[in-house]
């Protein structure tokens, strides 16, 4: 048990070569220094006139509406739909409002042009839009190149195919399944991405479709059974980001490379039903997900998959609020999961306050609650048997304090825990290089490498 800081390589950065406009960057490079460049002076031409009437009277106007505009927004956003329960970060909020500035002046300007300046004001009002609109993105880094923005030029995975059950690899006991695999001449260099529904059988729990990503190796025909690694989204949020600003095919397909095809069978899940939802992880009338992660979701991987079986052979993972669910599964269903891997979690499930979710979830009774909170269920039992790494951006001003608190609480519950630290802040930018830092650890607590 103990600490550790990862020195990582700038956000975006890669190791080949970008092969076409999908790949440019919009995280670090030229294309955001491009959109900087235009974004200002299109901020710039929107601002000026030569019309004095513009600048003693519509001028201060459009900054005033755009700025009320720019509050409403995030009131709205914080108080009336809350779709996550820490509300907007402030630089967010200020590149919102620079968004509505650039479509507000452009309104406002309409009136004193002609028609090759309304072209003219709305590309400006666009380029301004998406200058603000990647400083949130920047921030955040859930779309680190163009081909990872929504649209239908995005390549959607095909549906798995399930195929027929091949010899498995005997591992004898106390050896794990590196050393007595021999990498076959014929397989695939890459492993599999492909989508499936995991139905809630049981649970009831409408989901989204999954993510699921085939090692290498389990095209091979002495199949290794390879162990399970469930990623848990954020919220707001998808099993697909896991795909987008996780990188995960080829962060996965990087580990496959070094390790002779091996890697664990990737399952990224939904346990939020839609993408503002906040189900808390928990089994309520926001749906039984607790019953889904532990139950459905093991029995379809076991039926559909061939992959080891047992506690050992699995982790859970999950980002910010996935961290969270991660720690609720760890210490709620221990028979399940033997690791998990807390990215930027939460010190509890949370809809913003103990008092809301109290009452909104668990309808009023904070009793139910602490049977579930994982820092509760700890004080009350030990886990001697789990292992977990608790990770979090070294600049993360919120959740770094609370990552630390969940940290003491599991070591004081007898866990083998570490505490890891990256560059970066609440992000992909950390939480994609977590993945990246961790897979080794978790190769090794599933058995997959010694």
């Amino acid at each position: 048990m103990g600490f550790r800081a990862v020195g990582v390589r700038p956000p975006g950065a890669g190791p080949r070569q970008l092969a076409g406009p999908g790949d440019w960057s919009l995280l670090t490079g030229p294309l955001p220094i491009v959109l900087t460049v235009l974004g200002v002076l299109s901020l710039a031409w929107l601002l000026f006139s030569r019309r004095r009437t513009w600048w003693l009277r519509w001028l201060p106007l459009a900054l005033l509406v755009s700025a009320g505009l720019a509050y409403l927004i995030t009131v709205w956003v914080d108080d009336w739909w809350q779709p996550f329960p820490d509300g907007l970060p402030t630089t967010s909020a200020i590149w919102i409002g620079v968004a509505v500035l650039g479509v507000v002046l452009f309104l406002f300007r309409l009136p004193f042009l002609r028609w090759r300046g309304w072209i003219l004001g709305l590309v400006c009002a666009a380029l301004v839009f998406a200058y603000a609109g990647n400083k949130v993105n920047q921030e955040f880094q859930e779309y680190p190149t163009l081909s990872t923005l929504p649209g239908p030029w995005q390549a959607q995975p095909g549906a798995l195919a399930i195929g027929q059950k091949e010899p498995t690899l005997h591992v004898p006991e106390g050896k794990t399944i590196a050393e007595v695999w021999h990498k076959p001449a014929n397989l695939p260099a890459r492993g599999t991405l492909a989508k499936a529904n995991i139905p809630g059988k049981l649970s009831g729990f409408t989901t989204r479709d999954a993510y699921i990503w085939l090692p290498p190796a389990y095209a091979a025909k002495q199949r290794p059974l390879l162990p399970v690694l469930v990623l848990l989204p954020g919220q707001p949020g998808g099993p697909e980001d896991w795909t987008t600003g996780g990188q995960l095919e080829s962060t996965m397909n990087a580990y496959a490379s070094a390790h002779d095809g091996l890697a664990p069978v990737v399952v990224s899940i939904d346990t939020l039903g839609s993408q503002f939802a906040n189900t808390l992880c928990v089994d309520s009338q926001l749906g039984k997900v607790q019953t889904y992660v532990t139950k459905d979701v093991p029995t379809w991987i076991q039926t559909n998959l061939q992959v080891g079986s047992g506690r050992k052979a699995w982790t859970v993972a999950g980002l910010s609020f996935g961290g969270t669910c991660a720690l609720q599964f760890a210490v709620n269903a221990p028979n399940e999961f033997a690791s998990f891997v807390d990215m930027s979690g939460q010190v509890e499930p949370t809809l913003g306050s103990r008092s809301k979710t109290v009452n909104d979830v668990f309808g009023g009774s904070t009793a139910a609650f602490e049977a579930v909170n994982p820092l509760s269920v700890m004080a009350r039992k030990k886990f001697p048997d789990t292992a977990g790494v608790i990770l979090v951006g070294d600049s993360d001003g919120t959740y770094g304090p609370e990552q630390r608190q969940v940290f003491a609480a599991c070591q004081a519950a007898g866990m083998n825990v570490t505490f890891v630290t990256i560059p970066g802040g609440h992000s992909w930018g950390v939480w994609k290089v977590g993945l990246q830092q961790e897979l080794p650890w978790i190769a090794k607590q599933d058995g997959l490498t010694s």
